[in-house]
């Protein structure tokens, strides 16, 4: 009935409709991706909050509005985002939080961020990845330089009272 060569060929144009399909596809997101990133650069602005909590839940467990989550797209309720419980003023709100932001956003400080309606684009001063990685390598390597010692231990310990 069918040989061998009219499957390979049948596969090769599934596989080419179904990569130009996705190329397409990924264009459509690029240029849609690019206006979106246009109006959060537009409404963007440097607000100093500070972070009560933060977490990664499903965004119809935060307790964000009605109308909010009526504006959100039925298959991302079902994925985690990342939610930031901030204090900003006087009020407690809960703001979504981009993804290279959240891990370096410390908990229970007052940190100044760029906020794009209820959702943190940026952070003043914030680090990359890489640079905390250093950071932490030092703090460990002077802490165990100092621990290694007994008596720069104790210089350490006793220093703090005398050394004022």
């Amino acid at each position: 009935m069918f040989g061998v060569w009219d499957i390979v060929i049948i596969a090769a144009i599934i596989v080419a409709a179904l990569g130009l399909g996705l190329y397409f596809l990924n264009r459509w997101a690029g240029k849609r991706m690019a206006t979106q990133q246009d109006m959060v650069d537009k409404n963007k602005q440097t607000v100093e909050i500070y972070v009560i909590d933060k977490k990664k839940d499903k965004i119809t467990n935060a307790n964000l509005p009605k109308v909010v989550l009526e504006q959100v797209p039925k298959w991302s309720r079902i994925m985690k985002v990342a939610l930031v419980k901030a204090k900003i003023g006087p009020q407690i709100t809960t703001l979504l939080c981009d993804n290279k932001v959240f891990p370096v956003l410390p908990v229970k400080k007052n940190v100044t961020v760029e906020l794009a309606g209820m959702y943190i684009v940026g952070m003043k001063g914030m680090k990359t990845k890489k640079e905390m990685l250093e950071m932490r390598k030092k703090n460990k390597k002077s802490a165990s330089e100092t621990a290694k010692t007994p008596a720069a231990g104790l210089r350490a310990f006793f220093g703090r009272f005398f050394n004022r």
